[in-house]
């Protein structure tokens, strides 16, 4: 009998294969063969782009159940919990089945060296299979080509965007980022693609598999007025479909637009009041995520967005311009090394007026003394601290009532806010119970 808990699976997933990225599907495919795993659902749409990836997922996710579809959802990375990577019909995998899957998929790999992604992934195919659904939401983990992901035919294609990240497996070109991610196309089946100029190599792969393709700015887009935003694009026999007066989201709106379009080509009822209510309901941890904190007599806004590169820093520079504070706005910033610092920092600077930075809780993070010398350089006043929880204290301390502080620059920063955020709701629980 296995007496795993989840917890001792996720440290021995971690020190089971060689490197923590191992690209290719051969292995994976191997094992998922022993396995007898096959397609999970009738319906399969796989997400991805350099970001967006999480809450178009979760609209579609949003949409599908909203007609009353049993829905699968594998996401990464997480937040605060594994849990959160596998969802079934709107709700996490719990700790006994993820350790049954994993079980599972050890018994069946062998000798076969699996990465913790690799693992995870056939992990929650095997769920899946198991949990009877009529669709299961795919984000790709990295690129698209070679990713476990991909083992899966997709039905519906979708890349988000695409943009310059991890450039050490996907290349320093959007045309190579854009190869990679064209990987996850399937012959004669739709493609579509958020992003207003796609490189070539996307339209080339589009143009090889004879793929249906839907291309926003062109099949389908968005328009934004005021207090609304608009929608027009396409059904799968080509007619036009509309939108109108949609109520504005927190959530980017181009990702709203995008899954509205995949779920235009599903032979779904169409009925704009329920897709307006669907698409309201949705939210996604960590993505341009407010909240609101008393601290010291004080009510101030923290604004949670896990955005860690320029493609995202540039959208959430937008974001913040259009929706300014009563105050000022601080941040707390840490980066992990092998992203675009410079790329990252320069959108921002004339959005926050004070920068408190430190180094996250990994192997892989920017020293928090760099950060610091990058922003100085910039002429930004900042100062550094040891840890997530230390800065936002004392950014909380400095905060005046009607500030805002933004909290972002990798998964890892908004998980150390989220946790202390929920430590201190335990606490104040608590106190006032015991009072």
């Amino acid at each position: 009998m296995n007496t795993r808990t989840l917890a001792d699976w996720l440290s021995y997933l971690e020190q089971l294969h060689p490197s923590a990225i191992d690209m290719g599907l051969e292995r994976v495919r191997q094992v998922a063969d022993q396995l007898g795993l096959g397609k999970p659902a009738p319906l399969v749409i796989t997400v991805t782009g350099t970001n967006g990836k999480g809450s178009t997922c979760a609209f579609i996710e949003a949409l599908l159940r909203g007609q009353g579809l049993k829905v699968g959802v594998y996401s990464s990375p997480h937040l605060l919990r594994y849990n959160e990577r596998v969802r079934v019909a709107g709700v996490d995998a719990d700790d006994a089945a993820l350790c049954a899957a994993f079980a599972a998929v050890e018994v069946a790999r062998g000798t076969i060296s699996l990465t913790y992604f690799e693992m995870g992934t056939l992990a929650a195919f095997w769920l899946f299979e198991q949990a009877g659904l009529d669709a299961v939401v795919l984000e790709v983990g990295l690129g698209g080509r070679l990713d476990a992901v991909n083992l899966v035919d997709a039905d519906l294609a979708l890349v988000t965007s695409i943009g310059l990240d991890h450039g050490d497996w996907l290349g320093d070109s959007r045309e190579s980022v854009a190869f990679e991610k064209a990987g996850i196309l399937r012959a004669g089946k739709p493609a579509l693609c958020g992003d207003l100029e796609p490189p070539v190599p996307l339209l080339q792969r589009v143009a090889v598999l004879d793929c249906p393709f839907f291309l926003r700015g062109r099949d389908y887009d968005l328009a934004v007025d005021a207090s609304a935003w608009h929608w027009r694009g396409l059904n799968g026999q080509g007619e036009v479909l509309e939108l109108h007066d949609l109520p504005l989201l927190d959530l980017p709106l181009e990702n709203a637009a995008l899954a509205v379009q995949a779920y235009a080509l599903l032979a779904l009822p169409w009925q704009p009041e329920q897709i307006a209510a669907a698409l309201l309901a949705t939210h996604v941890v960590g993505r341009l995520d407010r909240r609101v904190l008393q601290w010291q007599g004080k009510t101030l806004t923290l604004l949670l967005d896990v955005g860690h590169n320029p493609h995202a820093a540039d959208y959430l520079a937008q974001r913040l311009a259009s929706r300014p504070p009563t105050g000022q706005r601080l941040a707390v910033f840490g980066l992990l090394a092998d992203k675009d610092l410079p790329g990252v920092l320069r959108p921002l600077l004339a959005e926050v007026q004070g920068w408190a930075v430190t180094t996250l809780p990994t192997g892989r993070a920017r020293p928090a003394l760099e950060l610091q010398a990058a922003l100085l350089g910039l002429g930004a006043k900042v100062h550094s601290y040891p840890n997530v929880v230390a800065a936002l204290e004392v950014q909380c301390e400095q905060a005046a009532e009607g500030d805002e502080i933004l909290v972002f620059g990798s998964f890892y920063c908004v998980a150390e806010a989220l946790d202390w955020l929920a430590q201190r709701a335990q606490e104040e629980a608590s106190n006032g119970f015991a009072g």
